[in-house]
């Protein structure tokens, strides 16, 4: 009879211990943290002790999932109204930097959008390369690298060999009409295990806000 044989008889007979509660009293077993050995009843009251410690750590980290969220649902829902307030298109688009940086600490923002939306000479409306563009109508969510892709580098106002993180969030109202770019220096900053409601939000956010300027 091996071991498995006598927990299996157990498992299917809990009656055995009540026909043998002498038993139970006269059982010791080694001390899961020491080599001494211990009461089947203290055994049991420090599993069950055990098994408490490691709810209440994983409770913690619940509560603490949940406030970083709440946290971070709050910022988006700050830069959305700032979007919905801002007046014409050249100060919808300082007020998203502006938010993205205050609010969410981005260390490098860019956008270029493809879609005829106004006149003034301003980087977001430089042409884009056609590659830019076949990338960004091909995603369905954020996109995650640690090196630009394509052209983009010379998106950004500063050095791109200082980022090392980037998340790509096309811009879509009925169809994909631009990029929204960030950049970081921390390389765990955007990374596609963080999750990507956020961001597929915020890219929702700014593609709505956007497609009152677009050109009929």
């Amino acid at each position: 009879m091996t071991s498995e044989d006598v927990a299996r008889y157990l498992k299917e007979h809990p009656e055995f211990f009540e026909e043998h509660a002498e038993l139970l009293a006269s059982m010791y077993l080694p001390h899961p943290h020491g080599g001494r050995a211990i009461p089947l009843a203290e055994r049991q009251v420090l599993t069950l002790r055990e098994k408490s410690r490691l709810l209440e750590r994983k409770l913690r980290e619940l509560v603490q999932f949940g406030e970083e969220n709440d946290s971070i649902s709050e910022r988006v829902h700050r830069v959305t109204l700032a979007l919905l307030a801002a007046g014409q298109l050249p100060e919808l688009l300082d007020t998203l930097y502006d938010n993205l940086h205050a609010e969410f600490g981005v260390g490098a923002v860019t956008i270029r959008l493809w879609t005829p939306m106004h006149t003034d000479p301003r980087s977001e409306f430089t042409p884009v390369s056609e590659e830019a563009q076949v990338f960004a109508e091909s995603l369905a969510e954020p996109y995650f690298t640690n090196q630009p892709m394509f052209d983009t580098a010379s998106w950004f106002e500063r050095a791109s060999p200082t980022l090392a993180s980037l998340a790509y969030l096309p811009l879509r109202a009925d169809r994909v009409f631009g990029l929204l770019v960030l950049g970081s220096d921390d390389p765990q900053r955007f990374t596609p295990d963080k999750g990507t409601l956020y961001l597929t939000r915020l890219g929702e956010t700014v593609g709505m806000a956007l497609k009152r300027y677009a050109a009929a």
